[in-house]
Parts: structure tokens; C-alpha cells; sequence
């Protein structure tokens, strides 16, 4: 009876689920509303069918692993790197000054300092889910304003992994016994961390390498799970917090060839616990908090959207970024995501948060995420009003527009990232006379182009709206020297279907990728490990006595065989 139990427990909940975010796309909002509505009508605290919340919550905690799993299979250094000048010290003071201020004001509300802290950390973190449809929605996934707020996004969700590091020290109280639970945990993940990091990072590629290879889907998903589960079992042997685990488990996979798929498999048991997970968090949620602590919800509330919301957009207006990107940075930020669930639970399982806190953050997160999408649409209102202020504004805007292509573009040729490999095209090019256009992911980089009068545009070139800017329908030729294979692919693609007519030369990590190239409409795929190994064996028989004309008769021979057979 035990099974028949939970199967109507897991079946009733996924239910309520599934209406519950149908009702909440009907009406346009984030489906985690639906979600937790779902878990409210059977919780314990409303009329009708009562779920079991013990039994749920442990379901529960597989979605929580998955979460971060995916987190970590999607983190993503160098897109954190571009524009980490603003995201990473930005993000950082925003989570000091929310944490700093609700431990202040959740004082007069009867939180400790304890509390208070829990507090603080569950609002100061965003989500990156909510963001992100949003962002697609709006069609602005290309777009500076779309980088920052996603970078910032990362930061938080990296400093997520450390709060939950620190949840055990605060349970042990007072400041020396703190102090040395703290560093007690700090020095078992550090030891956790090194030997997942450089051990694991070695053995669990190659055990899914070896899997993928014998061609299995089923074998190759349940690797991916057992890696999942697993690591946030050693971390949870380790008395860390599994969430910590998962995350570092997705991290030691996203960086290997096996990553895409490993991405996709866990996609459909993510988002399935997932849901289990959001709905036994709205089934704590006690709607009564409403009429018994308004003042503790609209503090929640006031510190999302007045605190964090506005002083992210003072705090991105601070650094050389317009101030139109400050504002929808400050909008993006100005709600409460899905880890903050995780951190507030942790908290009352730790015994560090009581129900009327835990409630209120809750009561924030449903009110911030409903209202996320509108608070976006006002954007251009609020910046007409702050363009009235005159020197706010004009203090704020200080940087002027981002570079942009040039007007009257046409046969030109663009390149598609202008680190060393792009560069010496780019010399090349301004040495001919040959008109071309610069494009980069670095703004640093972008404004000291445009300052020494080199063409450039800033952003992802896989976006279709930073290729217009880059007028790719205009140009004559694209050079793709990114690194990164998914933003090369997407490049490819998205400029062949702008530009029939463009002639498209690539870089590719290695030969496997170039017949993927050249079916998305690559000319040419250079492959800089045959490149180089042909100028060294050009070189090689140059120097045994050869004559330097049949050495590079010989190399060229050999490059058309090598890229011939992997086309």
C-alpha cells in the first residue's frame, strides 16, 4: 500500500502541476506561478485534497539535484568573462547590500540575526530561468542589456553554491562557534571540491565517452544520472549540502565533448522533479501569512522590488554600460528565483528559518515572478522619467551608445570575434584596403577598436539581431574565429540563412566538427591542429633537404585528403 501511496501522491502532485502551468501560460506567466499556486490548493493549509508534504519533499529533493545539475551542465566562463568588469563586482555588492538590509529591517519584524541572514540570502538571489524566457520573448537574447543581466545572473547562481556552503556554520551559533564550523566547512569543500574537480574531471568524461561510444541512449541517461546523483551523494556524505554536489557534478561534465547531450538527456527528469519540487514548496506556503504578517510580506516585498530591483540598476549604472542597459539589468534582477526556494528549505530544515519568514519569501517570489514580465514592458517608461531628471541621467547614460556597425556597410567583410586569430585576418584586411567589420563578445575590446577607428560591433554573433547590426545582408564574406563550437555553429547558420549568397570561412576545434560546418553552409572550415601539424611537416622536410615548392606542394596534398575525409 506503501507504492500505491506514493504513486498517487507523485501523480496527484504532477497533476496540479500540469494545470497549474497551463493556467499560468494562459494568462502569460512564468509556469513556476502555476507551479507553486498548485502546491498551495493541495497544501495543508487550504480546504479539499491534502498532499503528502513529507513524502513530496523527498521527491523533491531529486529535483533540487537536477536543478543544479543543470546549472552546472550550462555555466558558461566565457560568457561570464565579456562582461565581467560589471557582473561580477555588480552582483556581489547588490547581494551584500540586500543581505545587509534585510537583516536591518527583518529585526523589527522579530527575525534574529540568524534568521535575518537566511533571509537575505534567499531575496538576494534571482532567476536565471525567469530571466531568460523573458529575455527570449522579448526577442533581446543578443543584446548588451541580455548579456550583463545573465552574467550577473551566473554570479549569483555561483554564489548560491557558497550560501548553501555556509548554512551548516550558521546552525551552530554564537560567533566562535560559527567561526569554526565555518572554517571547518569551508575546508571540507575545498578538499571536495579539489578532488572532484581534478580527479573526477578525468574519470567521469572518459566513463561517458566510453558509454556514448557503444551507441546506447538508455546507458548513455543513466550514466548522466548516476553522475548526478552520485556526486551530490559524496557531497552529502561529506556533510555538504547536495545542491552544492550536483552543481560541481554539472560542472565537471559541461566543459567536455559529451556535455550537449548530456544537457538534453537531463533536460526532461529536471524539469519532471523540478515540478515536483516547486509544487511542495508552494504546499508550504501558508496563505494566512497574508493576514497574519503583512508587514514581514511587504518587507519581502519592498526589498525585491525597491532594494534589489532599483539598486541593481544604480549599481550597473556605476560601470561603463548605458543606462538603458542598467535598467533592464535592474528589471531582470527584481524578483526571486528558484534557488532561494532551496536556500530558504535548507534554512528551515536547519532550524535557522521559522515559518513566517519562510512564507514571506515565498509570497515574494510569486508576486516578483508574476509581475517580472511587466516590470520589463515599463522599462521605456521608467527611462523617460528618468531622462527628465537631467544630471541623474546624463550622469547614468554617461558612456553614450554602445559601437555599432557603420552606416553605408555594403561588400564588406565581417569577423566574428577579434581576439589573436581574428586579429591578423583584420590586419590583413585594413593593410588591402578591404573594408571589413569587427564583432566581439569583449566591450573592452569593442571601444578600443571603434577608439582607433576600426569598424566594430559589441555582442553574440550566433544572435540574429547582432548580425543585422553588423549589416551580414550587405556583406561579401564572413570569417568565424570564436571559439566556442555552439556560437560557431549558430553563426554559420543564422548568416547563411541572412545571406545566401555570403561566402562563410570558419575555425573548428577539431576535424569532427567540419562536415557539421559545411552542412550548415560553410565555404571553407580551418581546422588550426591540421594547420598547424602541416606546417610543421611542410617545415620538417624543408629542413631534411627538400625543395621548399614540393614540401608545399606535398603539405597541400595532404590537406585536401585530411579535409576531404572528414567532410
Amino acid at each position: 500500500m506503501a507504492d500505491a501511496h506514493l504513486i498517487e501522491q507523485v501523480a496527484v502532485a504532477l497533476a496540479v502541476g500540469l494545470a497549474g502551468g497551463l493556467g499560468a501560460k494562459l494568462v502569460r506567466l512564468s509556469p513556476i506561478v502555476g507551479y507553486l499556486a498548485a502546491g498551495v490548493v493541495i497544501g495543508p493549509f487550504t480546504p479539499g485534497y491534502e498532499g503528502d508534504v513529507a513524502t513530496l519533499e523527498q521527491l523533491a529533493e531529486i529535483g533540487i539535484i537536477f536543478l543544479m545539475f543543470g546549472v552546472g551542465l550550462h555555466f558558461n566562463v566565457s560568457d561570464l568573462w565579456s562582461v565581467r568588469k560589471v557582473a561580477i563586482p555588480g552582483a556581489l555588492i547588490q547581494m551584500a547590500l540586500v543581505t545587509a538590509v534585510t537583516v536591518w529591517a527583518g529585526g523589527h519584524f522579530g527575525a534574529g540575526g540568524r534568521e535575518g541572514v537566511v533571509l537575505g540570502f534567499a531575496l538576494a538571489i534571482s532567476s536565471t530561468v525567469v530571466v531568460v524566457r523573458t529575455l527570449e520573448e522579448r526577442g533581446m537574447m543578443g543584446s548588451v542589456h541580455a548579456r550583463v543581466a545573465i552574467g550577473w545572473l551566473i554570479v549569483q547562481d555561483i554564489a548560491t553554491v557558497f550560501m548553501l556552503a555556509m548554512l551548516p556554520a550558521l546552525e551552530a551559533g554564537g560567533v566562535d562557534a560559527f567561526l569554526r564550523s565555518a572554517g571547518r566547512d569551508l575546508v571540507v569543500a575545498a578538499v571536495f571540491l579539489a578532488v572532484v574537480l581534478t580527479a573526477g574531471a578525468r574519470v567521469v568524461p572518459w566513463v561517458l565517452a566510453e558509454v556514448a561510444r557503444l551507441g546506447s541512449r538508455e546507458l548513455f541517461i543513466l550514466a548522466v544520472v548516476c553522475v548526478a546523483l552520485g556526486v551530490a551523494a559524496g557531497a552529502a556524505a561529506a556533510g555538504l549540502s547536495v545542491a552544492l554536489g550536483a552543481f560541481v557534478g554539472g560542472v565537471v561534465v559541461s566543459e567536455k565533448e559529451t556535455s550537449h547531450q548530456a544537457a538534453a538527456d537531463v533536460v526532461p527528469l529536471r524539469e519532471a522533479f523540478a515540478v515536483l519540487f516547486f509544487v511542495s514548496v508552494g504546499m508550504l506556503l501558508d496563505p494566512a501569512v497574508f493576514r497574519d504578517h503583512p508587514g514581514l510580506v511587504a518587507m519581502a516585498c519592498g526589498i525585491v522590488f525597491v532594494v534589489k530591483g532599483l539598486g541593481t540598476a544604480m549599481i550597473a549604472a556605476a560601470f561603463p554600460y548605458p543606462a538603458r542597459t542598467a535598467l533592464f539589468t535592474g528589471a531582470g534582477i527584481a524578483q526571486v528565483g528558484e534557488f532561494s526556494f532551496i536556500i530558504a528549505r535548507e534554512g528551515v530544515e536547519g532550524g535557522l528559518m521559522h515559518a513566517p519568514a519562510y512564507n514571506a519569501v515565498l509570497a515574494a517570489a510569486v508576486l516578483s515572478i508574476t509581475l517580472n514580465p511587466i516590470t520589463f514592458a515599463g522599462v521605456p517608461a521608467w527611462e523617460r522619467v528618468f531622462r527628465r531628471a537631467g544630471v541623474l541621467w546624463r550622469w547614468a547614460d554617461r558612456q553614450g551608445p554602445l559601437p555599432e556597425a557603420r552606416e553605408g556597410l555594403a561588400g564588406h567583410a565581417v569577423i566574428a570575434g577579434y581576439g589573436r586569430v581574428g586579429q591578423l585576418t583584420g590586419h590583413a584586411l585594413g593593410q588591402l584596403d578591404v573594408p571589413f567589420l569587427a564583432v566581439d563578445s569583449d566591450i573592452e575590446l569593442v571601444r578600443r577598436l571603434a577608439g582607433a577607428g576600426i569598424p566594430a560591433a559589441w555582442g553574440d554573433t550566433a544572435s540574429v539581431e547582432v548580425l543585422h547590426r553588423a549589416a551580414i545582408e550587405r556583406a561579401s564574406l564572413l570569417v568565424v574565429c570564436v571559439p566556442d563550437e555552439s556560437t560557431a555553429l549558430l553563426t554559420v547558420a543564422n548568416a547563411r540563412r541572412l545571406n545566401p549568397g555570403l561566402r562563410v570561412i570558419v575555425r573548428a576545434r577539431d576535424a569532427g566538427e567540419v562536415a557539421m560546418m559545411r552542412q550548415l553552409g560553410a565555404d571553407e572550415v580551418v581546422v588550426p591542429e591540421y594547420e598547424g601539424g602541416l606546417e610543421l611537416m611542410r617545415q620538417a622536410l624543408v629542413a631534411l633537404g627538400y625543395d621548399a615548392a614540393e614540401a608545399l606542394r606535398f603539405s597541400r596534398a595532404v590537406r585536401d585528403t585530411h579535409y576531404l575525409a572528414e567532410a
